[in-house]
């Protein structure tokens, strides 16, 4: 089981469903959000004390992993 699996899960009793690190309240998307901002690994692991480097790291994994799927944009109104 690839180290992405055991950390992120997505369970609709947590943060509505949104991807997040296993036993935390911390979304994939705030992982990425901090990183993509220019924080460092260590500065989110100084903002959220309960994530570790292999989560933060396990975060990027998963959404890269979501770019391989197929997306298709439909309207949503006409």
């Amino acid at each position: 089981m690839s180290n992405e699996v055991e950390r992120v899960i997505i369970d609709p009793e947590i943060l509505n469903g949104k991807p997040s690190i296993r036993g935390t309240r911390v979304s994939v998307q705030t992982v990425v959000e901090y990183l993509s901002n220019g924080d460092s690994i260590e500065e989110v692991l100084e903002n959220y004390p309960s994530l570790t480097r292999d989560d933060v790291l396990a975060s990027l994994k998963f959404a890269a992993n979501m770019m391989d799927h197929k997306f298709i944009v439909e309207p949503l109104a006409v």
